[in-house]
């Protein structure tokens, strides 16, 4: 029951997962903030923010849950969730996306600069967003998918799976701090 849990939450979170990787490796370009400040002179998101990142990012996130929803047939006996509707694809993926974006914007309004760890934050936010808009667009798959036990393995599994890539992605250059 507990390694079905886990697969399955890991599986419906993939979407979710992969988006800020690839906007890592993808970014660059024009900030979404534009270069813009607030009244206290400080940006709004900040340069690690871009339109190409998270175009790239959630594109990314849409097709790997198009592609699990064509090996999903192979998988079934493991993997006790129902394939991802086009619209969980794109929540999760946008999602987390928004997430991560609006994690920034608290970062900048609570004076830590790019980043800068911001504990819990930096672990959850593409979680809560990405459950959030996929349990309003695509409540029938939501409440169908994460169930309370997903839901406690997703919180569970995500920090220290966050706190590994990242660590990954520094020890290869692709970020400049370890969380």
């Amino acid at each position: 029951m507990v390694l079905e849990t886990v697969v399955v939450a890991i599986w419906a979170m993939l979407p979710a997962y992969i988006p800020n990787n690839v906007a890592v490796l993808a970014g660059g370009g024009r900030p979404i903030d534009g270069g813009r400040t607030l009244d206290d002179g400080t940006r709004i998101l900040g340069d690690g923010k871009t339109w190409r990142g998270t175009a790239f990012g959630t594109v990314a996130g849409i097709a790997v849950a198009l592609a699990l929803n064509q090996i999903h047939p192979f998988v079934s006996d493991i993997v006790v969730a129902e394939p991802f509707p086009i619209a969980a694809a794109v929540s999760l993926a946008f999602g987390a996306m928004l997430g991560d974006i609006l994690a920034s914007f608290l970062k900048r309004r609570t004076g830590r600069q790019r980043g800068a760890a911001f504990p819990g934050i930096d672990q959850l936010d593409f979680v809560v967003v990405a459950l959030l808009l996929t349990a309003i667009v695509a409540t029938g798959w939501f409440l169908e998918t994460f169930t309370l036990p997903v839901i406690v393995a997703v919180l569970i599994l995500t920090p220290l799976l966050h706190l590994s890539t990242n660590a990954i992605a520094y020890a290869l250059g692709l970020k400049d701090e370890p969380w």
